[in-house]
Order: structure tokens, then sequence, then C-alpha cells
């Protein structure tokens, strides 16, 4: 095995920049193994080979000329993956939307355009779900995303093909798109590092569909084989573009400078924003123990207002501007009518994936009935103020990213509100790192997230950074035989 495949990327970047390792092998080994695994996992839906190792070649010249006292990119050379919402010039951008089924990607997105300047190689596009609708990964361009650890199971979703590609080494890291968790998601079920950035941290510029609109809920962020990495491709994509007006300008702090002594950590371990299968218990409890050991305070603590998630959530994102889900669906064709739809998915001639026709279907329903948003955005709003005021600068809240690990395909379906988890820090717009922290016993992957106030991304990650080095982070998935 080609030890470019276990190496994070920022040790990677290293390498390249100081010549130990080329970018030509590196590029290589990472496109041979999307070969080798990503038939039956159907994660990357489509490459570039042909102009990464092209850029390959150039990096490795770069490296060559340099003298001893140059500058080199940060990520010279470093193979990267993104969503297919976020568009890269000429390749597919389809949304998962058949509307949509023929559209590329006519520039670079913001943060595409950030990486490439900071060196970094484009290898391909991920899968996710139809229109980012919802927490698995299956559309009608693609098809469905199957985990690494366990095919039966899900990738998660919306950003399934990124967590799947990171767990089974395709790339050295990608981004994904987050707007109820759909960065957290498949990096927990994956066994993945993943970052939430702070509401309107990352410009959306570039991402499609509704990305104007949705912020600073929807939000752009890193996965990776480590927390290092986390920081050092937020670095890279985070700060105002002059295009996204939700984007704001937060100062991003060092991750490095934070010491486990001078951090309080507050642990969720039986009622938050949804009911916890004990494995995910544990895997609170277990980190807490962890990060109590490397010098961090840790305090167990409730926190009702959590309990209201899913609902402060919906009532956020129904107070949003911009296309609701049956326009998404129905593109440059209109509004699409979701009860003729319902009606071609039950006898034959489906155009829709069933989740995308259910939220459709619920949101059209929700519409006309007097729902208490205002009061919940209310809620909202006193809930931030509480857990901003609760952490501070120097404290986070350990919450499970999900109720129970990855279940097998379909099966979210019977509990859509598990979401909560993490969706409701959505709508607080505060960061959230996840962690892999160990495997069930069904070898499924086991993570936690950790939570902080607005603009203290450097501060979870830190953390996520204790508990890796405690815990061991990473594992790279094998497919059984």
């Amino acid at each position: 095995m080609n030890s470019s495949l276990s190496l994070s990327a920022a040790e990677l970047a290293r390498q390249i920049r100081s010549g130990a390792r080329s970018s030509v092998s590196v590029v290589d080994a990472h496109i041979e193994r999307v070969r080798a695994l990503n038939g039956p996992i159907n994660a990357v839906v489509a490459t570039c080979y042909d102009l990464a190792r092209e850029e390959a070649r150039a990096a490795d010249l770069l490296v060559s000329r340099a003298k001893p006292d140059d500058t080199l990119p940060p990520l010279l050379g470093v193979p990267f993956t993104v969503k297919e919402f976020i568009a890269a010039t000429g390749m597919p951008n389809t949304g998962g939307l058949r509307a949509h089924a023929e559209r590329r990607g006519e520039k670079d997105a913001t943060v595409v355009r950030r990486l490439k300047e900071a060196g970094a190689i484009l290898l391909g596009v991920t899968n996710a779900s139809e229109g980012g609708f919802w927490m698995e990964s299956n559309n009608p361009i693609y098809g469905r995303t199957q985990n690494p650890w366990n095919l039966r199971h899900t990738a998660g979703g919306s950003s399934g093909g990124e967590g799947a590609t990171q767990a089974f080494g395709g790339s050295a890291f990608g981004l994904g798109s987050d707007i109820g968790g759909s960065v957290r998601i498949p990096a927990a079920f994956n066994g993945v590092f993943g970052h939430k950035p702070t509401g309107g941290l990352v410009p959306l510029t570039g991402h499609h569909p509704g990305a104007s609109e949705r912020g600073p809920v929807l939000c752009i962020g890193p996965l990776g084989r480590s927390a290092e990495d986390l920081h050092v491709v937020l670095k890279v994509i985070a700060g105002p573009d002059g295009e996204d007006h939700s984007c704001l300008d937060y100062p991003l702090g060092d991750p490095s400078l934070v010491r486990p002594e001078d951090v309080t950590v507050y642990t969720i371990t039986r009622k938050g924003a949804a009911r916890f299968r004990p494995s995910m218990r544990r895997a609170i409890d277990e980190a807490g123990a962890a990060l109590s050991a490397a010098g961090c305070k840790v305090v167990p603590i409730e926190v009702s207002g959590l309990r209201m998630g899913a609902a402060m959530w919906s009532a956020r994102l129904m107070k949003m501007e911009g296309p609701g889900f049956a326009e998404i669906l129905g593109g440059k064709s209109g509004k699409i009518s979701v009860v003729k739809e319902i009606l071609r998915f039950l006898f034959g001639g489906r155009r829709h994936s069933g989740p995308a026709l259910l939220l459709t279907f619920l949101e059209e329903v929700g519409k006309l009935l007097p729902l208490p948003n205002g009061r919940l955005v209310k809620q909202l709003d006193e809930l931030r103020i509480e857990l901003e005021t609760l952490m501070g600068t120097n404290a986070v809240l350990l919450h499970p990213p999900y109720t129970r690990p990855a279940p097998r395909h379909n099966a979210a379906l019977s509990t859509p509100l598990d979401f909560a988890c993490t969706g409701v820090f959505n709508v607080l717009e505060f960061p959230a790192t996840v962690v892999p922290t160990g495997f069930d016993g069904n070898g499924l992957p086991l993570s936690v997230q950790i939570i902080g106030g607005r603009g203290q991304d450097h501060l979870t990650i830190a953390v996520a950074g204790f508990l890796e080095r405690a815990t061991g982070g990473w594992k790279r998935a094998e497919l059984k035989s």
C-alpha cells in the first residue's frame, strides 16, 4: 500500500514542498485508489485525472526550481475532491437534479479557486442526495453511494460521496456543504474528520442549488484525515469574496495555541437534540474521559432547549427567502406538482427520489398550516444567547452527531427528525467538528461532535486534535472480499 494513502493532507503538503515526496506519486496513488475501490461504493462520480497529472508535474517542477527562501503554496501538489454541488470548471454541477442533468461548472466556486491557488489539485467530484434534501446520498443522476465500511449501510448525506471518498482514501481531503448536518453526518458515518464552519465564515459563491438565499445556515466545510487538515483547508477557503453577501469577516484563530488545561468541555450524555442509542452515549462518555485525561475540565450538562432542535431548524428555514423544494426540483421547467410526482413514484415512471418528494410534500403542507415559526425562532435566539454565554471563548459542547452509527439504506426514513443532532447547530450558526473515536460491535464508525460559539472554529478543531491524539483518529476503510 502506497504510504501517501495513510498520511494527512497537511503532512503530504509538507513532504511535497520539501521535495521528500513528489506530487506525481501522491496524485497517482490516489487515482489508483479510486479506480480500485470506487466501483461498488459509487462515491466519486466524475474525474479529471489527465489535468490532475499535468498539474502534479507542474507542482514538482515548481519545487525543483524553488530557492531556499521561497514560500511555496500551502497545499502545493495535494489532491482533493469536492461535492458535486460545488462548481469546478468543466465538471458536472447538477446538484443531483434531473432538471439540471446537463449542467456543468462554468467557473470554479470561490472555495475551489482558492484551493487551486493554494496549490491543491482537483481529482474529481463526489455524489450527494437529490438537491441536498436528505441525509442519504442517492439521486436520479448518479444513483446511491454505499458506506465503505459496510455496503449495506448508508454513507450519509447530503455530502455522502465525499465522506465515503475520505474513508477509503480516495483523496487527501475534500469539501462538502452542510445545511442540517450534510458534512458532519457523512463524516460520522464514514469515520472521518469533518467541520461545519461558523455560519458566514466561508463564501458560498458557486454552490448549486440554493446557496445565496440559505447563508449563513448553509455552510461549505472540509472533510479529511486529521484535525490539522481541517484547519489548514479552512484557512485557505475562509473569508469574504465580495460576491456572497452573507459571508462575514470572522478572524480565524490558531488551534495550536489552545492548551487543554484552559478548555472546559460540557458533555451531553442523556437528553440532547434527540434520543441517542447506547453506543453513542458511550462514545461521548469515553471522549469526555479522554479529554479529561488530556487536561480539559469536563462537566456533564443538560440543555433543555436543544430538544426543540428539529422544530427550530424548520422554523428558521421557513423564514428564509429563496426557492422552495418544489421549485428546486423543477428547475427551469418551474415548480413541480408534488402530488403528481408522488403518484408517478408510486405507480412507475418515477423521476425523483422518495425522500426528496416527501420533504417537498411536507414543505408544501407546512405553508398551509398556522405553524408557530415566530415563537420558535425567538426560542432559537434565546438558546443561542444561553449557549454562547455558557461557552464563551474557552468552552465547547460535546454532542453526538447522530442518534446511532450508520443505519442500513433507507432505515433513516423511519426516524426523520434524528438530523436534529446536527441541524440545530446550523440554525444557531455555531461551528461544529466531528471526530472519529472508534467502532461499534458491528465494525461501524463511532464519532463525537464538538460545538463552539460563533467564531470559535479554532477551538473546536483544537479539541478535535486533543481527542485525535488520545483515540488514534482516522482509519482507512478496506472493502471486505
